[in-house]
């Protein structure tokens, strides 16, 4: 009874608010704030980095960091997909090092629901195909059936084989059902199954009930209020009533932007619904922000749903401007038409003029015109130059492999970093002799090496995928190189793929591969030994390869 009356109090605190939100208030409300994403994102930017200098200081295997690492990992989830799925796995290695399977359970069931949120399906049931099933309970029960429910479910939607999804449905409605028999009822998790059902069932009113107890239970502004928002728009997206859909959207959107969150949904949703409702500029707007929050938060699945309507409301912005464009063209048309006009005129009466002084005024009075025919030119050729400076800029195509080399690099100095500590470490309860024994010993330079080779030829490969069979192509038969089993390349192969890459001097591959010059110079001629037909042109023939 208390529950309802709290309930009733909130809608009657609240109902003046959304009375005098409508939705173009909203919708410049919402402008405003886009403008000031840079301030939201600090803000989410310095409690990283503070969680981050706290973890510095901790053992880094201990409980303690575990906690932190979770925390950043919830900081991480809805703003930076890659970042969240490395402190997600840097905590179930630390559950793994202190033997804790309940540590390691929830883990585990966190990574699986981050990449199944990004569309990484196979991967997330390979990680909740480890947890046991046996002995759990209580919320690890829970999200143990969320997990499934939400992994099968999203494969029901965003499958490419038509035939399999509903198979998928039926499995996400066998875990759905399991949770909903498990999941605590004062929770918002259970009052979100409950309100979905209901508006599954067409109850739109009793579902409205139910999210309106949900929204007294969440903060304004807060990342639970966008989601409970979001979920409103749907009821009144089943409602078809778009007015109050695109208002709570705006009101989700508001909320996401403001707690610097990038992976949403609400925005986008919202530019697709201004774009049917003709508002193409500001549609437009809106899906450049949300495609841009897209690529930062880095998750293949968020690119899927965002690119359609993208290119629907680029295709029509860009008419637009085309529209525009041919508009200004016919302006500069007719001005052009009118300036030699005028020109004739001028002639005219130039030539009248000692005839008819009288002739002298009106002849001043078209040279004024003309100048101001020529300012409205110039600030149309300005307006034309930067439309087509907007135009070139979206149009730019971005490098595809940055995001490869540098998770390299962030990698090699987080390693960097641990293998400091470690060693302070050492020295600081002189370790000294063991540290000795570890800088003598080239395991660990030998284990980079390798991991530096699989990346080398990982990425060498996706460049050229066919290099091998063309490489192969180019020798004898009987002398053509057969890799090892999970092996790319071979020092042969590395080789020439350096060549091919441009680096000839052997003194520079052998200082990659860690070989003499003599080696390097020896494994050259040797394949070229090998080579069908001349082999003086071999290596020409290899930088061919495409």
């Amino acid at each position: 009874m208390k529950t309802y009356l709290s309930v009733i109090f909130c809608l009657m605190c609240a109902m003046p608010v959304w009375a005098s939100d409508t939705l173009d208030s909203l919708l410049n409300v919402l402008d405003e704030v886009l403008l000031e994403q840079d301030v939201y994102t600090q803000q989410r930017e310095s409690r990283i980095r503070s969680l981050k200098q706290l973890a510095a200081y901790t053992d880094s295997c201990s409980m303690e960091r575990y906690n932190l690492n979770n925390r950043i990992y919830k900081e991480y989830y809805p703003y930076i997909c890659d970042s969240a799925l490395h402190y997600v796995d840097l905590n179930t290695h630390i559950a793994e090092q202190l033997g804790n399977d309940s540590l390691l359970t929830d883990s585990r069931m966190s990574m699986a629901y981050l990449l199944s949120s990004t569309g990484m399906y196979i991967e997330a049931i390979d990680v909740m195909k480890k947890v046991d099933r046996r002995g759990l309970e209580g919320t690890r029960l829970s999200n143990y059936y969320a997990c499934y429910r939400h992994i099968y479910g999203e494969l029901n939607v965003y499958t490419q084989a038509k035939s399999l999804s509903n198979e998928y449905w039926k499995v996400s409605e066998a875990y759905k059902d399991s949770l909903f028999a498990v999941v605590a009822h004062d929770t918002d998790e259970y009052l979100e199954m409950v309100e979905n059902r209901l508006r599954d069932e067409g109850q739109y009113d009793e579902a409205l009930k139910v999210n309106d107890e949900r929204m007294a239970r969440v903060t304004p502004d807060s990342p639970q209020y966008a989601v409970v928002a979001f979920y409103r728009s749907l009821i009144y997206g089943e409602r078809k009533d778009v007015d109050a859909r695109m208002q709570w959207l705006c009101r989700s959107a508001l909320a996401d932007v403001r707690s610097a969150i990038t992976d949403h949904a609400s925005l986008w949703t919202l530019a697709r619904l201004l774009h049917r409702a003709g508002d193409t500029e500001r549609a437009y707007r809106y899906i450049r922000f949300s495609w841009d929050a897209t690529k930062f938060y880095n998750a293949r699945l968020r690119h899927w749903q965002s690119a359609d309507i993208l290119s629907i409301i680029d295709g029509t912005y860009q008419g637009m401007m085309q529209k525009q464009n041919t508009r200004l063209q016919q302006y500069l048309i007719i001005i052009t038409v009118l300036l030699i006009l005028l020109a004739i005129a001028s002639m005219y009466i130039y030539r009248q003029m000692r005839k008819l002084m009288d002739a002298r005024n009106h002849l001043q009075q078209a040279n004024v015109s003309l100048n101001t025919l020529n300012a409205e030119l110039s600030q149309m050729n300005e307006r034309l130059s930067a439309i087509n400076r907007e135009l070139s800029e979206s149009n730019l195509i971005k490098e595809e492999y940055i995001a490869r080399f540098l998770k390299l690099c962030s990698t090699y100095i987080n390693r960097l970093d641990a293998y400091r500590r470690m060693v302070n470490k050492k020295i600081t309860v002189g370790q000294i002799p063991e540290l000795l024994k570890i800088t003598r010993s080239q395991d660990a330079l030998n284990e980079e090496l390798n991991e530096l080779y699989a990346n080398f030829d990982s990425a060498f490969l996706h460049l050229f995928p066919d290099f091998v069979t063309k490489f192969n192509e180019l020798l004898q038969e009987s002398e053509r190189i057969v890799l090892k089993k999970d092996e790319l390349l071979n020092t042969e192969l590395r080789i020439f793929a350096l060549i091919r890459l441009g680096i000839e001097d052997s003194s520079q591959i052998a200082e990659f591969l860690r070989y003499s010059v003599n080696t390097i110079y020896n494994y050259r001629a040797k394949v070229k030994n090998k080579a069908i037909g001349v082999r003086d042109d071999f290596e020409e023939r290899v930088k061919a390869i495409r």
